[in-house]
């Protein structure tokens, strides 16, 4: 029965989540001509999008009651953009929270209940005319998304009522709309009952953030389109079958036609007199079956006549035919095992919020291609209609997940207690989750990119989730069903069809898959990337090979959730939680994406692609191993690109192409010539496509892989000059042709390097043992379990005692030692022995103990007395990297600046580290340069305009000071980053540092000059 009234009470109601909404349907598109159809002219349709009056609550009571009336004088209201959220346009405040309820400890509330003073409310308004092309139709009213909860009125007659924030809500408004001026009224709650199954991850909004629009339908129109396009058994032919419900005066005849991509007809349906419930259905044999790789699609054109023989309605549905199925326990598309290289995304933009673009999208497919990326999850509910054919048309996978999510109510701090968890098993609430559900596969059920339903996420488990996955089982077969809820009550294993876990760790996986399971397994969440992370990430990649039954998983997250906010001085700044005086709140926990909130890609994406490339290339000195990881396509695609580089330097390239079939390896020979000279050469293949595509232009690199050989060559020897070595009361000066160095005995340190008249010590050199915690230090606690070493850095203990020089015939060495002031029981050794060249060589020692605590870091820093302009090296690049995340970085010489290699993580951190380092050359802006060059081994380092001790001070990085110096620090041992997860899981064993043994930092200072690197190389 339609109600006529609005009631506030169901607000408070689970029971209430829809009044007058329409049933759910398919996206599918409309036309009433085939001219409209072919030019996608929306005739039938009218944006309601714009500027809209508005007014702003911070509770139900406040609000302007009868706004809605026909009569009423908005002069008072103010304005707003829709779609947009309310809090980004001035109206409230932004909130930001991961599990906790956003009252928890300001409103004493339970389900389903909601704070009458704590709840937002905002009043709009919007007044327009029909257009020609609707009048004298049926007429209806489609929200795409509203948070959380409104009431919709029209020249102030009710219309209805809705909660669900992420499907669409649509209303029946033919008997409401009036001729001239008509006057549209919603009132839009931040909070209902639904807010308790509403708890993601996320920024706290609220108000008209998706597409608003009239549309107008036939007098006979196709309601809902359900298109099944499966494959034979033998993944041969297409199997069409089309269910089509038709509203109106069902009169007349239904044809169709399914074209190709190049729109030749390929299967006819003839005519056939039409019914409320029309079913067609035919074969297309040898079909082109729809899968990531080749994202083929078909179109269906199903055409509507009345009885005499005229078009009423023209329908172009595009068509992926695919099979989605289970085959002895393990997830097949198309007769293949599939393997998802996926991560999951939320729907975000640094200014909009949750109101994105169709440019976004745009952006964010074309990275996940870019990027090896083939499967994204809907975190935590459905997406934009528009972002599901994106992913038909690129080819990407998709867990498509329902609006759902009630972490608050069950884990409390991290422990599961889920003494009044809902929706559980509560029969007052079975009903509002599974229209989630339905609201979603019906919208949705018709992309092939669709390949899994999930319940939605960390919501505990119940008979009502359980319902939901019944419903997806009975109306749509052919897809399987995720949930990860289960893993904490196995009671409703029957839940999901997969084994799905978070953040269990790589050792977790396998004791699971070597124990004869009888689900396959995913990680639904994975790497958590917060920050400096990602660390480890190949320890779950190789399960691939290792375990059939291992099909992936899904990084946490795609994109940071900041948002750009205005400081007093009108300075942009990236914010995250409690920047709005929001509380409570996470603070930083939303900036966990491999991409900044800006939409540019972080360093942690150089990792990413690599491990998910789905080619495989090991080059040798004669040619090339291609292991085509593709489940369909053969390489075709491609062109190859052999590199060789000697000392960095690439001498040698050749292009050829290679065709080696899926799930196939080839050796490709490549004629290279031969080299006896003394180096290191590093072989390098690298793939990359032939033509323009979709998602990137030709030449573009999709993969690559290389090899490192040696050629070892004698050491010539050094020329000998004269030295000059002054023994002053307090410093020890030693000089020569284009030199001055002076060491300290009352600093402990070199405390001047000058070259060619200019200095390049501000500070005196000293060890270092520190680096600025990353998220994942902090979340495991490592900060606090190694804090002496902040210390250790910080107020070393010296005494002048401990200054011993040696000279030598044509060089003097300098050792000072080091008694760690906060451990007694260790001590560093550092000697520097200089040359009549003015080259040092610096051996830094520390001596452990057993019981320390590991350590960050170990090595030498120094700091500039002016900012340098730039650095090169030779080492891997060119993004920051780590001994747990470089499998994706490459050896070549790159250039980068100081303030260029900061990392801009939302709260300042470690960053800028590069590994394999053979030498290191920064420059001052009148190009003067200092090199730094590895002796037995490559070592680590980084360039910064800012010590650890000021990153680790900083929350934002507007906080940080404006660059004043270089800190060049180069590193005998960095531990890992980690990332399983962020708020326990520890870095790696073998990407620690141990403090229980003897560390050693080893290099060499000098004028910097290329050409004298031809001979240094390293395996």
């Amino acid at each position: 029965m339609e109600e006529k009234t609005a009631k506030l009470e169901w607000l408070n109601d689970p029971e209430v989540f829809s009044v007058n909404r329409i049933a759910a349907h398919s996206d599918h598109q409309y036309y009433e001509t085939e001219n409209d159809a072919s030019e996608g002219y929306m005739r039938l349709c009218q944006p309601l999008n714009g500027t809209w009056q508005f007014s702003y609550a911070e509770k139900p009571e406040e609000r302007v009651k009868e706004f809605y009336k026909k009569d009423f004088i908005a002069d008072k209201f103010d304005t707003i953009m829709v779609p947009g959220h309310i809090q980004l346009q001035g109206f409230g405040r932004c909130q930001y929270i991961n599990t906790m309820y956003p009252w928890d400890g300001v409103s004493d509330l339970r389900p389903p209940f909601t704070d009458p003073d704590n709840n937002p409310t905002g009043s709009y308004l919007r007044e327009f005319e029909l257009e020609t092309g609707l009048k004298g139709k049926r007429l209806f009213l489609s929200f795409q998304g509203v948070e959380t909860a409104f009431y919709v009125w029209l020249n102030g007659v009710f219309i209805g009522y809705s909660e669900d924030s992420f499907t669409p809500s649509e209303f029946e408004i033919t008997h409401a709309v009036c001729d001239g001026i008509n006057r549209l009224a919603v009132e839009v709650y931040k909070r209902s009952s639904a807010s308790w199954i509403e708890d993601q991850d996320f920024f706290r909004f609220s108000g008209i953030f998706r597409d608003v629009y009239l549309y107008a339908v036939p007098s006979c129109h196709v309601r809902d389109l359900f298109v099944h396009a499966d494959v034979s058994d033998d993944y041969k032919d297409g199997r069409l079958k089309a269910e089509l419900n038709l509203m109106g005066e069902v009169k007349g005849s239904v044809s169709a036609v399914l074209k190709d991509r190049d729109g030749n007809g390929v299967l006819s349906f003839d005519a056939q007199p039409a019914k409320a419930d029309t079913v067609l259905t035919g074969c297309v044999p040898g079909a082109r079956l729809w899968n990531g790789e080749d994202p083929y699609l078909y179109e269906l054109w199903i055409s509507l006549f009345d009885e005499n023989g005229q078009l009423i309605e023209i329908i172009p549905q595009k068509v992926g035919f695919r099979r989605f199925e289970m085959v002895n326990r393990v997830m097949h598309l198309n007769g293949k095992r599939i393997v998802f290289r996926g991560i999951n995304r939320h729907e975000f933009n640094v200014r909009r919020g949750r109101a994105i673009t169709k440019e976004d999208m745009l952006w964010d497919i074309r990275f996940l291609k870019q990027h090896n990326i083939n499967a994204v999850r809907t975190c935590h509910y459905p997406d934009q209609s528009l972002w599901y054919k994106l992913c038909d048309e690129y080819g990407i996978y998709l867990i498509d997940e329902a609006n759902l999510e009630s972490h608050g109510s069950w884990q409390k701090m991290g422990d599961c207690e889920p003494s009044w968890n809902v929706p559980g098993s509560l029969p007052e609430w079975k009903e509002c989750v599974v229209d989630r559900a339905k609201s979603m596969l019906e919208r949705d059920k018709n992309h092939p990119s669709v390949l899994i339903w999930s319940c939605g996420n960390e919501s505990y488990a119940g008979e009502d989730i359980l319902a939901m996955s019944e419903f997806f089982r009975i109306r749509d077969p052919g897809r399987l069903v995720h949930y990860e809820g289960v893993f904490w009550n196995r009671e409703f294993e029957r839940t999901s069809d997969m084994e799905s876990r978070m953040y269990a760790k790589p050792d977790e996986v396998e004791a699971y898959l070597n124990d004869d399971p009888r689900k396959p397994f995913i990680l639904c969440e994975y790497m958590h990337a917060m920050g400096n992370s990602l660390g480890g990430m190949h320890k779950y990649t190789e399960l691939e090979d290792r375990y059939e039954m291992y099909q992936g998983g899904f990084i946490w997250d795609y994109i940071d959730q900041s948002l750009m906010k205005k400081d007093a001085y009108g300075e942009e700044h990236m914010t995250y939680g409690g920047d709005f005086e929001d509380r409570p709140t996470d603070y930083s926990f939303c900036g966990d994406g491999i991409v900044y909130a800006d939409r540019t890609a972080s360093p942690k994406a150089q990792e990413v692609k690599y491990l998910y490339q789905d080619l495989r290339l090991t080059p040798d000195e004669n040619g090339v191993s291609i292991e085509n990881r593709r489940l369909f396509e053969n390489t075709s695609d491609c062109e190859f690109v052999y590199t060789v580089l000697k000392n960095g330097e690439p001498i040698f390239q050749e292009r050829f192409e290679a065709i080696v079939e899926p799930l196939m390896t080839a050796y490709i020979t490549v004629k290279i010539p031969e080299w006896n000279d003394a180096g290191e050469y590093v072989h390098q293949v690298s793939a990359v496509l032939k033509e323009d595509n979709l998602w990137a232009d030709s030449g573009f690199e999709t993969a690559f892989g290389e090899s490192v050989r040696v050629i070892r060559g004698e050491t010539l020897p050094g020329s000998k000059k004269s030295m000059n070595v002054i023994y002053g009361d307090v410093n020890i000066g030693v000089s020569g042709e284009g030199f001055r160095i002076l060491f300290s005995r009352q600093e402990g340190s070199i405390v001047s390097i000058v070259y060619d008249g200019k200095e390049w010590v501000g500070r005196p050199v000293m060890p270092v043992y520190w680096r600025a915690a990353t998220d994942n230090d902090k979340g495991n606690k490592f900060p606090v379990k190694s804090s002496i070493w902040l210390g250790a850095g910080r107020f070393p203990s010296y005494r002048n005692e401990n200054c011993k020089v040696e000279e030598k015939e044509g060089c003097i060495t300098v050792t000072y030692t080091y008694q760690l002031s906060v451990i007694p029981e260790a001590e560093t050794e550092v000697t520097y022995e200089v040359n009549s060249t003015g080259t040092i060589y610096v051996r830094a020692v520390f001596h452990g103990k057993e019981g320390l605590p590991q350590l960050p870091a170990f090595g030498m820093r120094i700091i500039t007395p002016s900012a340098a302009k730039q650095f090169t090296w030779y080492g891997r690049g060119p993004e920051e990297n780590y001994c747990d995340r470089k499998e994706g970085a490459r050896l070549g010489i790159y250039k980068d600046t100081p303030e260029g290699n900061v990392s801009p993580y939302l709260v300042p951190q470690e960053c800028g580290n590069r590994t394999g380092v053979r030498w290191l050359k920064v420059s001052d802006r009148t190009g003067n340069s200092i090199g730094f060059r590895a002796v037995s081994a490559p070592f680590e380092a980084s360039v910064l305009p800012y010590t650890a001790e000021e990153l680790e001070m900083a929350t934002h990085n507007e906080e940080l000071p404006a660059p004043r110096y270089t800190v060049i620090s180069i590193f005998g041992a960095m531990r890992g980053v980690g990332g399983d997860d962020s708020w326990g899981a520890p870095v790696h064993p073998e990407y620690c540092v141990s403090a229980e043994g003897d560390l050693v930092t080893e290099f060499i200072i000098e004028r910097m000059n290329m050409e004298e690197y031809d001979e240094y190389h390293f395996s």
